[in-house]
């Protein structure tokens, strides 16, 4: 890759106007984090307007092969949107309009820096429902969780984000602007571009419009916590839910370590000896919520829950959701340095894997907290360490490598909403056969022939 000359950074601020573009080393500082502990430096920020520009942007950039790296929010927890190797980050946060919401075809076209609850209060608000609610909904973009196929709590019920995008708008590497998929229920016309595309972590197009389908709106919702003193027992309730015919739009866990810090942190109430903590949720219309979010307590119980609660009003189910929405923060109480890691494994492995967790914790002398997604079997898995105490950062690398190893024994993934981008680039292989591997590479290699795109993510140097 070549360097940003005076006259290319010239050309670039003619395509975006004045003002969109920066080259002041306190931005390039700030917009070369994302949320993980990756950085780069750029040579340039622009902020473009449109499709158009972007597409401008993308010829230069394959003229005099410079890197281009789009970006959202910048909330990604893998890499993905870090400049490696320089060039431009592109930041599309100009992009933010909701173009469109259609109550009679249930559906809304919006550009890529909307920010996800934006969109779900502008159609909650007209009766109607997006699912996918990512923990950073509050301030990631929906361009940004296209890209990484972002998922969230009510996918247990309701699926990942690629779910909902029936058709994009999208310029591809070399400049060329495509539409793909449809407004309709059905449509299989053609290769589904559109899947391609989502969750490609932003190494085959720049998503400039997405059209994204909606639900009526549940009437209601009820949530309820149960407490374990038995792992087992815990996993056992989840099973028995699934199989007794309730869906809960989410089924949150979380493990011992967690509960423990929450309740440090928080004061909660919430049982230190417990080594589960389940959160499920019940939604729907007002009687069916009633009569499942019972049925939920009860099978808990009968499984020898030492504890359930079950919300009655608004406001005591926003007291419930604490527990779980306070994980994160309360974890760096334990220790300064955390890696998260966002595996998956079948639902009925949940316990052994996190007895596997336990075993790397105690071999390699570091704590290692787990919670996240009971329903649907994705686990964050955070391997908490001290930078500062001799020897204990490798051993946390180290420690995911023998987490990654478990997981894929059980017959889970490396990640289940995250993405690869740059954080587990290096163990790719470890999951994909290299036929799989070396047919993507071709497709980077077809649409990206100069590799000016997000380059060096997803595929290991």
């Amino acid at each position: 890759m070549r360097p940003l000359t005076p006259e290319i950074l010239k050309s670039l601020e003619k395509i975006v106007g004045p003002g969109h573009l920066t080259d002041q080393e306190t931005d390039l500082q700030c917009y070369g984090y994302d949320a993980t502990v990756y950085h780069g430096r750029p040579e340039a920020v622009i902020f473009p307007g449109s499709a158009e520009e972007i597409s401008a942007v993308l010829r230069l950039a394959n003229e005099h092969r410079f890197p281009v790296v789009p970006r959202g929010a910048g909330s990604g927890m893998s890499g993905g949107s870090v400049p490696v190797q320089g060039g431009v980050v592109l930041v599309l946060n100009r992009l933010k309009r909701i173009k469109k919401i259609d109550r009679e075809n249930f559906l809304a076209v919006v550009e890529p820096g909307v920010v996800n609850r934006d969109l779900q209060q502008a159609v909650e608000a007209l009766g109607l429902f997006y699912p996918p609610d990512p923990a950073s909904m509050n301030f990631s973009t929906l361009g940004g969780n296209v890209a990484e196929c972002a998922g969230g709590a009510r996918a247990v019920k309701y699926g990942v984000t690629r779910d909902y995008v029936l058709g994009l708008t999208a310029v591809l590497p070399t400049g060329e602007i495509m539409k793909t998929g449809v407004q309709t229920v059905k449509g299989v016309v053609g290769y589904d571009l559109t899947r391609l595309l989502v969750g490609s972590e932003g190494t085959l197009a720049v998503i400039t419009e997405i059209i994204l389908k909606l639900l009526p709106k549940p009437e209601a919702r009820r949530p309820a916590l149960a407490f374990f003193n038995q792992l087992d027992r815990a996993a056992q309730a989840v099973v028995e839910i699934l199989h007794g015919g309730i869906l809960p739009s989410t089924l949150e866990f979380l493990d011992q370590p967690s509960i423990q810090a929450v309740e440090d942190y928080l004061h909660l109430g919430l049982p230190r000896e417990a080594e589960a903590l389940l959160l499920i949720e019940v939604d729907g219309d007002r009687e069916g919520v009633e009569r499942q979010s019972r049925r939920v307590v009860e099978a808990c119980e009968r499984l020898g829950a030492s504890g359930t609660r079950l919300a009655r009003t608004e406001a005591e189910a926003e007291d419930l959701w604490q527990a779980r929405r306070a994980v994160s923060p309360a974890l760096f109480r334990l220790r300064p340095n955390k890696i998260n890691e966002d595996i998956a494994v079948p639902r009925a492995q949940i316990p052994e894997a996190i007895r596997r967790f336990q075993e790397i914790a105690r071999r390699f002398d570091l704590l290692i907290v787990s919670f996240g997604h009971a329903g649907d079997g994705n686990i964050h898995v955070n391997v908490m360490y001290d930078e500062k105490q001799e020897g204990q950062q490798v051993r946390a690398r180290q420690a995911v490598e023998e987490i990654f190893k478990a997981v894929l024994a059980l017959g889970g993934t490396l990640s289940g909403e995250h993405g690869i981008g740059l954080a587990k680039a290096a163990y790719l292989s470890w999951e994909l056969d290299p036929v799989n591997l070396a047919v993507m590479k071709k497709i980077k290699d077809l649409l990206d022939p100069n590799g000016i795109l997000n380059p060096g993510k997803i595929f290991p140097s």
